[in-house]
């Protein structure tokens, strides 16, 4: 499958919406890797411009991720109740929280349009995160041609993606930076490791893995393949890198202490994800107990309250997500990185492809 996407190496850039641009998957794919893009955190006119702008630097094969959580319920209740909690935090930056919240990311389960423009762009790649689009879009791309993807958090996630008929299975452990993937976050979350997960898929399924979370180097990547990865996509590893659209203090607090001590909230955006420990995952303990509004409206708080403490100087109400092994981050082009990847796995005793 990789060789027929022109891969050289069996990497893959997560493609971390907010973070990837367009400049970073392009400077991947061309150094011979999967580059990624994340249209989850836009509309389809954000997606086509993206798309343009990628394919503009690059005429290799790449990735357009997409959200497919299920619709959020509006509960005005909740959604005032966690204002009123934040009520004071915006206060500290002179600021008052929104009068209500928004539903900030549409997910493709009700974008038609998205699906239309998928259809006309036709990536190489399409993956899903948060769970699956309804089978007749599953089959409509797939005719199109395009090589699907979906991320699995369990081995129950995974056999439903393997019965619609995805092409590969991204494994996604617990050390992974950013979003959990889980389909359903309402259920229990046995948290289970990167590699303990390959293993248990690889056993199973009889679709494709790739190995997702706390990965950042050529060591990391040969050990995902020799425990029966057919890739390995790596997120954390490419903040640094000058191509992405994270910001100097984000940058800053990869490379410091806090790197050490990521941790799993749901503060920020309603859903489970894997962050730097900083002023927003410190309020922890302050919410126990307390009823977030579903996702994707929680973070429209979220990024209200962060636009609000940036504005005065104060950075630390990002959402500045990261996997474990972000001590391993390393400051170079997206190019150098990949080139420098291989040469690890060389070293460890797997060649490129």
């Amino acid at each position: 499958m990789l060789t027929q996407l022109g891969m050289d190496v069996p990497l893959i850039q997560a493609p971390m919406a907010g973070v990837s641009t367009p400049a970073l998957a392009a400077a991947v794919c061309n150094a011979g890797a999967l580059g990624s893009i994340g249209v989850g955190a836009t509309d389809a006119n954000g997606a086509a411009k993206m798309m343009a702008d990628l394919k503009g630097q690059t005429d290799r094969a790449f990735n357009v991720n997409v959200f497919a959580h299920a619709a959020p319920v509006p509960d005005p209740a909740r959604e005032n109740a966690w204002l009123d909690f934040l009520a004071p935090h915006f206060a500290k930056f002179g600021a008052t929280p929104p009068k209500s919240l928004r539903v900030v990311y549409k997910s493709i389960l009700e974008d038609d349009d998205m699906v239309r423009l998928l259809l006309a762009e036709r990536p190489a790649v399409v993956s899903f995160h948060f769970g699956l689009p309804s089978q007749d879009v599953i089959l409509v791309l797939k005719q199109a041609g395009i090589t699907l993807f979906a991320t699995a958090t369990s081995p129950a996630e995974a056999q439903q993606i393997e019965r619609a008929g995805i092409d590969a299975i991204i494994a996604q452990g617990i050390e992974a930076g950013g979003h959990r993937g889980m389909f359903d976050p309402t259920l229990p979350d046995d948290g289970l490791g990167t590699f303990a997960l390959v293993r248990l898929l690889v056993r199973q399924c009889k679709t494709p893995v790739i190995a997702a979370g706390g990965i950042m180097d050529g060591a990391g990547i040969a050990a995902a393949l020799k425990l029966g990865a057919m890739a390995a996509q790596l997120g954390t590893a490419f903040i640094s890198c000058p191509e992405s659209a994270a910001d100097d203090a984000y940058r800053a607090a990869l490379m410091g202490d806090g790197a050490y001590h990521t941790r799993l909230t749901s503060l920020i955006s309603g859903r489970p994800a894997r962050a730097l420990s900083n002023r927003f995952t410190a309020l922890e303990d302050e919410a126990e107990g307390q009823s977030l509004p579903d996702y994707p409206i929680a973070y429209d708080a979220g990024k209200a309250l962060h636009a609000a403490a940036k504005a005065k100087g104060e950075f630390g109400f990002g959402a500045q997500w990261a996997g474990q092994g972000a001590p391993l981050s390393r400051a170079m082009p997206a190019a150098e990185l990949v080139k420098t990847l291989m040469a690890e796995m060389k070293q460890a005793g797997v060649s490129p492809l």
